[in-house]
């Protein structure tokens, strides 16, 4: 337990007793042991009573408390609204509307009522638009303000978030939720090893980001108690932030996009990264293996690039000097095809036609 919120129970329930306590102690009967552990009772029952309150909407946060505060007034506002018009309606119609007095005030009652329940139901169902709610209010600020990006569950288990996150690019920009956090402490309790595996995983990284004092990693207390799904969550709160996600899933653009949520995909950042080589230039590659065909070698560049030396085969284990033929997008990156240069300075293997 949070040791503020234990400080803060302990605290009101010892005001509670000494209130309690005090009242009856200065009642009419004045001091005595009866009085005194009634007083002790009381204060008991209303610091757990408190406490019981505090248990019961421990999922709101400042957010949901303030629109629900926000809804009250407007209930208010429309229940008052609706009872003045009823008030004018009838003394408009007085001549031919005659009611009993009780009967009048149910009537009123039940409509400022009516309007509280009414206004603050609308406002906690439309809280995502509120600003597009009121008229001439924008709640953004006038400067331009770059979006944050909320981490996706995907990217979280990627050991690339810590390279990104160390680069500098995204620094107090990374936005991390805290329902995602307690999904992980949950996958850590159930017995599929895969997910287990894959919890600690995303656990560990998000200690590393924590100790990046650069980085200024920022965690979001919003939650959707109503919605199961943790990757819908996600789309829910970059809605809410107006943040962009960061993902390592392939398969989310095209539903983000029904969203009106941007994805920014990990992958298509490193593909884009990856170093471009012409045709006719020079490299230098180490030959890791044997090739698909006679002679055939293949290597890799340090971000993992695949090169395919034509005449490399028989330097394996060797670095060489090649020349790029011509290089090649696949669907899991580029593909470089490369002829192999030999101690005097032929070039062995095919020319770009494969020829």
């Amino acid at each position: 337990m949070n040791l503020a919120l234990a400080f803060s129970r302990i605290l009101f329930m010892i005001l509670s007793i000494f209130f309690m306590t005090t009242y009856m102690i200065a009642g009419p009967n004045g001091y005595n042991t009866s009085n005194l552990f009634i007083g002790v009772a009381m204060g008991l029952g209303l610091g757990s009573l408190l406490i019981g309150f505090d248990l019961l909407f421990k999922r709101f946060n400042l957010r949901a408390f303030n629109i629900a505060t926000l809804g009250l007034l407007v209930g208010f506002l429309m229940g008052k609204a609706l009872v003045l018009i009823f008030s004018a309606i009838l003394d408009i119609s007085s001549a031919s509307i005659h009611l009993e007095a009780q009967v009048l005030e149910i009537i009123k009652i039940g409509l400022f009522l009516f309007g509280i329940y009414l206004g603050t139901l609308m406002t906690l169902r439309s809280s995502d638009e509120l600003s597009v709610s009121i008229p001439f209010i924008r709640f953004t600020p006038t400067a331009h303000k770059k979006k944050d990006l909320i981490i996706d569950p995907s990217f979280l288990s990627d050991g690339r978030l810590i390279d990104l996150a160390s680069s500098g690019i995204v620094d107090h920009f990374l936005i991390l939720p805290r329902f995602l956090v307690k999904d992980l402490y949950a996958q850590l309790e159930i017995s599929d090893e895969g997910l287990k595996n894959k919890a600690k995983k995303s656990l560990e990284i998000i200690k590393k980001l924590e100790g990046i004092p650069e980085l200024g990693l920022r965690y979001n207390d919003t939650d959707f108690p109503e919605m199961k799904d943790v990757a819908s969550k996600v789309i829910r709160l970059s809605r809410l932030l107006d943040a962009n996600v960061i993902t390592a899933d392939t398969s989310r653009a095209q539903a983000a996009a029904m969203e009106g949520v941007r994805f920014i995909n990990i992958h298509n950042i490193s593909a884009a990264l990856k170093p471009l080589m012409q045709a006719g230039e020079m490299i230098k590659i180490k030959i890791q293996r044997i090739g698909k065909e006679p002679r055939q070698g293949v290597g890799y560049l340090d971000d993992g690039t695949m090169v395919v030396v034509n005449g490399g085969g028989d330097y394996l284990g060797e670095t060489i000097d090649a020349i790029v033929l011509s290089v090649k997008h696949t669907s899991s990156g580029r593909m470089i095809f490369c002829n192999a240069q030999d101690e005097k300075g032929d070039y062995h293997g095919y020319d770009d036609n494969g020829l």
